[in-house]
């Protein structure tokens, strides 16, 4: 059977298990293995996010891109059958191509030819410092093990173009950045029965990811916090070329909520060196693009990563969000955030990706429906 077959990449000695690279070590249904790039420009803009993930138990392989730009979401969404070339990173009009492993990438959406007014785009991408580990990520729900993930991050410039809406986005090294995250494991795909889990669900969760990228170097910020602010994750670390990576304490946020809302409109991360002196990073969100509208994170209700669309499915569109009551789980997904960031008189910009949904006890958000005054 074609299904006995090992494949091409079985030839390099990069097995971590006795089984074909084909197949993934565990049977979890939820395994994943994929990565998320953002490219923005320091006026706000423009906010690319691009990713492409792959399902081996589900046999799924899907990618997305979306372009916040004003008050409008184009979002393009492509899916198919997982084939046996685990190195083409492609579907649909969607494609990644590494050109020099972690440090530069192509990046592009071909055009539809049914819509000239819809997204595509060329860019490079190439890093400007090396890729950094987050925390081995760990939760369970109800005593089983609902997420094990394994990142990197980095940080660096974007060349290139990008369209929509009739409008052209020339994307040049000093007027745009770019970040990436790469990360595989098991993470929840849609459709599985939760079990008893469904009954353990945490009254709150917060989280903070924000990669910070500055001339001279890059911070790195993870937390993830209970409801009652218990610490679950956490990292704060400075990189620079030439330099051990520097731990920067226990970082605190203060975050400016827009009132009515838990959608932030600036932040103070408190940090501090690895002397004990005190450090702040200010931040100043510029544009925002929340993850559950066209780029398929939970909790999206008309598609979502690793589900199956039957093979060579497309889907393109554009949503309003001038009007955040049109899109309501929109508030129940994490949002990403191009920022602004200021620290010791130096000027950065990156990602202020920020979810806080239920019980906050530290922001003072009593449960669900708790809001900013």
């Amino acid at each position: 059977m074609d299904d006995d077959r090992p494949v091409a990449l079985d030839e390099y000695p990069v097995h971590q298990a006795p089984l074909s690279m084909k197949h993934h070590i565990s049977g979890d249904r939820n395994a994943y293995d994929r990565c998320i790039f953002h490219v923005f420009d320091h006026a706000g803009r423009a906010l690319l996010i691009a990713g492409l993930g792959v399902y081996p138990n589900t046999g799924v392989i899907d990618a997305y891109a979306t372009l916040r730009t004003g008050d409008r979401l184009h979002a393009v969404r492509a899916s198919d059958a997982l084939g046996d070339d685990r190195t083409r990173l492609e579907v649909g009009p969607l494609r990644i191509t590494v050109d020099e492993p972690l440090r530069r990438f192509t990046l592009s959406c071909a055009a539809d030819p049914a819509d000239p007014d819809g997204l595509s785009f060329d860019l490079t991408w190439t890093g400007d410092f090396p890729t950094l580990w987050e925390p081995h990520h760990l939760q369970r729900t109800g005593g089983r093990l609902t997420l094990e993930g394994r990142r990197f991050v980095q940080a660096g410039c974007c060349a290139g173009t990008v369209t929509a809406g009739g409008e052209r986005f020339d994307v040049t090294a000093g007027e745009w950045t770019g970040t990436r995250d790469r990360s595989w494991g098991v993470r929840p795909i849609p459709g599985e029965e939760p079990g008893r889990a469904a009954e353990t669900r945490p009254e709150g969760f917060h989280w903070l990811w924000i990669p910070m990228r500055f001339d001279d170097r890059f911070v790195m910020v993870v937390a993830q916090e209970d409801a009652d602010g218990y610490r679950t994750l956490n990292q704060a670390q400075l990189v620079r070329e030439g330099h051990r990576d520097a731990q920067l304490g226990w970082p605190r946020t203060e975050i400016a909520y827009r009132s009515g809302t838990r959608h932030p409109e600036s932040a103070v991360v408190h940090l501090t060196d690895p002397t004990g002196k005190p450090l702040e990073i200010g931040v100043e969100v510029l544009a925002s693009s929340p993850l559950a509208v066209g780029a398929g994170y939970p909790p999206a209700g008309d598609w979502q990563h690793g589900t199956w669309q039957g093979r060579d499915w497309t889907d393109r569109r554009v949503y309003d969000l001038s009007d955040p009551t049109a899109h309501p789980l929109a508030g129940y997904g994490v949002t990403d955030h191009s920022a602004r960031f200021t620290l010791e008189g130096r000027t950065g910009y990156g990602i202020f990706e920020h979810g806080s949904f239920g019980r906050h006890d530290p922001s003072g958000f009593a449960d669900f429906t708790s809001t900013a005054p």
